[in-house]
């Protein structure tokens, strides 16, 4: 049965992950290598499937044109992990932590 209610969704590419969007979802990506702030405007060009609750459109890798717009919430690190090495037997141990980058971003418009 078909779904009047639908929402429009897209399927955006960065940071080498794919992530099905929404207007209004918030996300957290990967941390981009351009040097941005809070508040910023961020365009998303590699769209991979755009649905609007009626048609589909699939793109081959990329849909031409369309963008998925949003703007940047907070940019900050994620939990410690630890990360351990241990050799049975010979006292061998290390420890190391790691602290992900991450951006939260607000999807605003998808076109």
């Amino acid at each position: 049965m078909y779904n009047v209610f639908m929402k429009e969704f897209a399927v955006i590419q960065t940071g080498g992950k794919q992530y099905d969007v929404s207007v209004g979802d918030v996300l957290k990506i990967e941390k981009l290598p351009d040097p941005s702030k809070e508040g910023d405007l961020i365009i998303f060009d590699k769209v991979l499937l755009v649905d609007n609750g009626q048609d589909t459109t699939v793109g081959t890798p990329y849909i031409a044109g369309a963008k998925v717009s949003g703007k940047i919430e907070e940019i900050g690190r994620s939990k410690k992990i630890l990360v351990v090495k241990y050799k049975a037997k010979s006292r061998h141990l290390k420890r190391r932590g790691h602290r992900q980058p991450y951006i939260k971003v607000r999807i605003d418009s998808i076109k």
